[in-house]
């Protein structure tokens, strides 16, 4: 990007300068309007005025975060905020961002519990494995505000942010320590997880470097932490109880076959908005088990 002499530098030269690096411009306005310290939402203003000129600190960000994005870093991480099921997250990278197609598991857990307090769901327990940012827990509290949601982390530095999250959105989440079921003591009516899935060495991580690796990875084939996780939710799941997944685009048979060697029934596979195979799940026997939801 050309350097301007302060104050000389229109909103519209500036963005003109970002789609000249190659940026999009949906993504420059963002940016711009980061530098200027006001909302993601406010693009009308950006039109309105984009024959004004920036003071120098704005241009010294905007030039920052164009070149961060250029070179790739996560426009989330960059802004600092990521919006995931309506709610308003802060990421960095401490925590994977969350991606639009861990909703298809929000939205299959909510329609597996019930909605209101007289339906049951005071007392109805969740719990989220690996919860990263927060934003599984806290996307299911916020939609079942009577759900009791609970969640673990292996990484102290995630559990910070996702209680950061959880603070800010005023959701009464409990956080805690821990590596999958291993700390945990209990039953819950229903477990859910996004768990690392990628193989190690596979060539997509090169465009992932930005987020955190132990939370991508997870063996040769992607299976392990699944393995582990299906191996020990049974003694923390009550009769009837549900245990979902997000998994890989190539990993829905798999995870159906681990689900049925372990004794999981009702065991099947929801896909996200593209059409691509997303979470797969199984309720743990027991008598008078309710249908299957849709």
């Amino acid at each position: 990007m050309p350097d301007k002499a302060p104050g000389t530098q229109t909103l519209d030269g500036a963005l003109a300068d970002a789609v000249a690096l190659g940026l999009g411009r949906q993504d420059s306005q963002r940016l711009l309007l980061h530098a200027l310290h006001k909302p993601a939402t406010d693009r009308a203003w950006l039109i309105a005025h984009d024959r004004d000129t920036i003071e120098a600190a704005a241009q010294g960000r905007f030039d920052e975060f164009t070149r961060r994005l250029a070179s790739g870093e996560p426009l989330a991480y960059i802004l600092g905020q990521q919006e995931f099921f309506g709610l308003l997250l802060k990421v960095d990278p401490r925590v994977l961002i969350p991606r639009p197609d861990t909703e298809t598991l929000v939205d299959w857990a909510l329609k597996l519990g019930p909605a209101y307090p007289d339906e049951g769901s005071v007392g109805f327990k969740v719990l989220d494995l690996g919860t990263g940012s927060g934003a599984i827990a806290l996307a299911l509290k916020a939609g079942r505000p009577a759900w009791d949601v609970s969640a673990v982390e292996a990484s102290a530095d995630a559990l910070a942010l996702a209680r950061e999250n959880a603070q800010a959105l005023g959701l009464a989440v409990t956080m805690e320590p821990g590596h999958w079921l291993d700390q945990i003591n209990g039953s819950f009516d229903l477990i859910v997880s996004n768990p690392p899935y990628v193989r190690e060495g596979d060539e997509h991580l090169a465009a992932l470097r930005h987020e955190p690796l132990q939370a991508l990875t997870a063996g040769a084939d992607g299976l392990a932490d699944f393995r582990q996780i299906i191996e020990h939710a049974p003694g923390h799941l009550r009769v009837g109880g549900w245990l979902l997944l997000e998994h890989g685009y190539d990993q829905a048979s798999d995870l159906r076959q681990l689900l049925l060697n372990k004794g999981f029934e009702a065991v099947s596979c929801r896909s996200d908005l593209a059409g691509i195979p997303r979470c797969s799940g199984g309720r743990w026997p027991g008598a008078g088990n309710p249908p299957e939801s849709a």
